[in-house]
């Protein structure tokens, strides 16, 4: 059967096998690991992780793809396939639990999908995903950098980088207009405050603009609560959000409450 990827979801088909081995390495695959993969495609990524690991959960939207699927998986018994929205799934509700997410992600859901595995995948401790290069690199960058965001520090709150590989695009089918690249990293903690995560979010909202003013014309909060929040952790009352450190924030939200 013939299936042509779909780029309205984000599809590149993985074709070079060659990089199974640095998924390998860098997923530090166990046969004891249960491992979440979130767009199998035509199960080549999935077969090699079911030969090393305990269990594969593979979550895939394309119904069009369930023949092909199913029949590259046919005999694995320690591989389900549930066909849905992968940001809709409730993770808590796998059996057993995933201890890894290791996946060639759609590229239009990869931060939202590593943003919901990093909240509420309380028993995933280590992420090996594929991912446009350009987001590899936002997810770790440094303060003061252009790739700096909000989904920076709330992924740098939650987690540390333990690998980076890139990619060429020969390695896909059809090959992707821009670079991927593997980011390995490692759960560091559980979970961060609403607070936290709406302080975030409200500060990168106009990068132009100093954090208080961002976070005051999102609703948070007056421009100069935040000015003297800025100034109790020893930071200018004209700072921008893109100045702060990860952990700044989290001394930001308790100044603020």
């Amino acid at each position: 059967m013939s299936v042509r990827p779909k780029r309205a979801l984000g599809q590149h088909f993985l074709v070079d096998e060659n990089l199974l081995g640095v998924i390998a390495r860098l997923a530090e695959l166990d046969p004891a690991d249960v491992v979440l993969e979130v767009g199998p495609g035509l199960g080549v990524l999935t077969r090699f992780l079911a030969h090393r690991t305990r269990y594969v959960h593979a979550v895939e939207l394309d119904r069009e793809l369930e023949e092909p699927l199913l029949e590259a998986l046919d005999g694995y018994a320690n591989v389900r396939v549930t066909f849905g929205d992968a940001l809709a799934l409730d993770l808590a509700s796998l059996e057993p639990l995933p201890t890894k997410l290791v996946s060639n992600l759609p590229y239009n859901i990869a931060t939202p999908l590593v943003l919901e595995s990093l909240e509420n995948g309380d028993t995933l401790e280590r992420w090996c995903v594929m991912v446009q290069h350009e987001v590899a690199e936002r997810f770790f960058a440094a303060p003061g950098t252009k790739a700096y965001g909000a989904v920076s520090v709330l992924i740098q709150l939650q987690a540390r980088r333990v690998g980076f590989r890139t990619v060429a695009r020969s390695a896909f089918r059809p090959r992707p207009r821009v670079d991927s690249a593997l980011v390995a990293f490692v759960r560091t903690s559980h979970g961060l405050s609403a607070t936290v995560r709406r302080i975030v979010e409200a500060a990168f909202g106009h990068r132009r603009k100093t954090l208080a003013n961002s976070a005051a014309l999102a609703g948070l909060t007056t421009r100069v609560d935040v000015e003297n929040a800025l100034e109790a952790i020893g930071r200018s009352p004209r700072a921008r959000a893109q100045e702060l450190t990860p952990q700044e924030f989290v001394e930001l939200a308790a100044v603020l409450g």
